[in-house]
């Protein structure tokens, strides 16, 4: 099983470039970052956690750029998305951003994705909320096309494109994993449909035994082996018994909580994370 981290990077915490360095040093493999392309002041979403929305949601770096300063400085880290908000972004500029990313690291790219939570945000992207799970499914079609078509067209209802010239191709082929989060059935139903993995959050009641029997007994019926599919459980609990489970239940990778924190407590708390991996 492999051992990761995700991250709000902000201009008040540790530098991504200096955490991206750190997490290889210590052996972990992999850094996912979040994204929020900016929190309407209104607020009328209730945030998921509870209480008062934490500061960093509205103070996100870019997650494209800020990985591109983590690749060139590391070499075996995986970088990865967790997750990027499709449903705000254009595909194509995000294809063409993620293939660039991916090339010039060195195919270390993984794109993890999602619908969103912030009702007042994606509707400031142009989508409507009621409709951004299929917004969401559309784009990721028309990006894996654009990523593996010299000459790529889409159409469908929200994505709509002749033929067209997008390059640079990933260095991963096909394409860069896709990894999709959330805990639905109907995320899993996309997951084994058109995706590479799924990407479960601990704290929303996640059982790693449960939710691989779940995975499989969708793969089965759709007829996919489950060889195909990747798991990885974002906000893993930092706790021996639960990484054991993760483990015993076959879950790929785990990716453990850093905080917007300076260095010296951030770095604490990695070789705490350390000591789990042993």
């Amino acid at each position: 099983m492999k051992f990761g981290t995700f991250f709000f990077p902000t201009a008040y915490a540790i530098d991504v470039v200096d955490l991206a360095k750190e997490l290889e040093d210590r052996g972990f493999e992999s850094l996912f970052l979040c994204e929020h392309t900016h929190i309407p002041v209104s607020r009328e979403t209730p945030f998921p956690g509870g209480g008062e929305l934490p500061e960093k949601y509205a103070h996100t770096h870019d997650p494209f750029v800020a990985l591109s300063f983590a690749a060139a400085a590391t070499r075996e880290l995986t970088l990865g998305t967790g997750i990027s908000l499709i449903t705000q972004r254009d595909p194509i500029v995000t294809a063409k951003a993620a293939a660039s990313l991916d090339l010039l690291s060195g195919g270390r790219f993984v794109l993890g994705a999602g619908g969103g939570w912030n009702l007042e945000e994606m509707r400031n992207h142009g989508t409507d909320p009621k409709t951004r799970f299929k917004v969401l499914e559309e784009r990721l079609k028309a990006m894996k096309a654009l990523w593996t078509e010299d000459e790529a067209e889409f159409h469908g209802e929200f994505v709509d494109f002749d033929r067209v010239w997008s390059f640079p191709k990933p260095a991963t082929r096909p394409h860069p994993p896709i990894l999709i989060g959330g805990e639905t059935d109907h995320t899993i139903r996309r997951v084994v449909e058109f995706a590479d993995g799924w990407f479960p959050r601990a704290n929303y009641s996640f059982d790693p035994a449960e939710g691989m029997a779940r995975l499989k007994q969708a793969a089965d019926k759709a007829e996919r082996p489950m060889s195909t599919l990747s798991v990885t459980v974002f906000r893993a609990i930092p706790e021996p018994a639960h990484v054991a489970a993760c483990r015993d239940a076959g879950i790929d990778r785990v990716l453990f909580d850093v905080p917007d924190k300076g260095r010296d407590e951030v770095l604490a708390l990695l070789d705490e994370y350390g000591r789990l991996m042993e």
